[in-house]
């Protein structure tokens, strides 16, 4: 039987603390139990808002619809060992930090360098979610996902997700038809750090000290610095990194640079180069600014936008359109929001 709360506030369920209010709200534990909730919304002709964690997610206003707690636990190995590879399935409801954390004490790497990152398990392929040179598509098989018209379960492969920088085929021409129940991992039983990336590298080098470097110590390092940079949800609302790195041509960033010869980026082949947002905004000084709605963005990070306790969604989006002008007008560079907006 399905169960529905009415009128619910949304502010639990969004990490970044907007209160705002859905017209209905279930949790769903199983395959059969979202069936059941997307027929009911398909009969009432209400649209449905899919939610994990809610960490990547900005409500703008009410939701005029269904709005369903993905909850659909477990992990588990789907394969045995094939060629040092083993395939691990999880539920989308799992939290993402914490399967992480099960498959290290599994003794099954790929995932440390995404230690601590928010959200469940099934919002990390619409995102293809990365950091420290390591993102789900490097270690993505294969996902299920229910057909929101339908109710068929199908299967995906990384082919079908057309994986991108912070992108997929979920974030395109998927949005809205399909919710992902579950994700299959290929990961290794051989752990080979990727310390490609510097600050990493020379943290986990000197806490390791003479002593090997292990899946685990990489993964508490990580944890370490994302703590030192980024606030707890529950002491400061956020969604974590609001914007996309942004991409420009190299005649662009030989541009920038002669102007900015302090800018911060990397090249990111195809002659592209990839600027660090969070030193854009910064440079327009918006790192630590509060507007009087209670949108604000943190001081520790200008790529992070806050809510210091009372702001909407209007007040985060109209902070969020002051820095992208900002930011446009004197780089020439469109920064897109990286949460999803409803």
């Amino acid at each position: 039987m399905l169960e529905l709360s009415h009128h619910v506030d949304l502010k639990p369920y969004n990490t970044m603390g907007i209160s705002c209010f859905a017209d209905y709200l279930t949790r769903v534990s199983s395959e059969g139990e979202l069936r059941e909730a997307l027929e009911w919304a398909g009969e009432k002709k209400l649209p449905v808002c899919p939610l994990g964690e809610g960490s990547n997610v900005i409500f703008s206003g009410d939701f005029q619809g269904l709005v369903i707690a993905i909850g659909i636990k477990g992990c588990e190995v789907a394969t045995g060992e094939i060629d040092g590879q083993v395939l691990v399935k999880a539920g989308a409801g799992e939290s993402w930090h914490e399967f992480v954390q099960w498959s290290l004490s599994q003794n099954y790497y790929g995932l440390e360098n995404l230690s601590l990152i928010p959200g469940c398990v099934g919002a990390a392929p619409i995102q293809n979610i990365g950091a420290y040179g390591v993102e789900v598509k490097d270690v993505f098989h294969s996902l299920q996902a229910m057909d929101v018209v339908t109710g068929e379960v199908v299967t995906l492969t990384g082919e079908d997700c057309q994986f991108g920088y912070r992108n997929s085929v979920f974030k395109g021409k998927y949005r809205d038809r399909f919710i992902i129940v579950s994700v299959t991992f290929s990961l290794s039983k051989t752990f080979e750090p990727q310390l490609d990336y510097g600050q990493l590298q020379r943290e986990v080098l000197q806490t390791a000290g003479v002593n090997p470097v292990t899946g685990q110590l990489v993964s508490d390092v990580v944890c370490r610095i994302r703590n030192s940079r980024l606030p707890a949800p529950e002491q400061l609302g956020n969604a974590g990194s609001f914007f996309k790195n942004p991409m420009v041509t190299r005649e662009h960033y030989q541009k920038l640079l002669e102007q900015e010869p302090e800018m911060v980026a990397f090249s990111s082949g195809d002659e592209c180069w990839k600027l660090a947002a969070g030193w854009l905004i910064d440079q327009c000084g918006f790192k630590g600014v509060a507007y009087s709605t209670g949108a604000g963005v943190y001081r520790y990070q200008a790529l992070v936008l806050v809510n210091h306790g009372h702001a909407d969604g209007q007040a985060i989006l109209t902070l969020a359109g002051d820095i992208r002008e900002a930011v446009s007008e004197r780089f020439g560079v469109d920064l897109e929001i990286e949460p999803r907006i409803y």
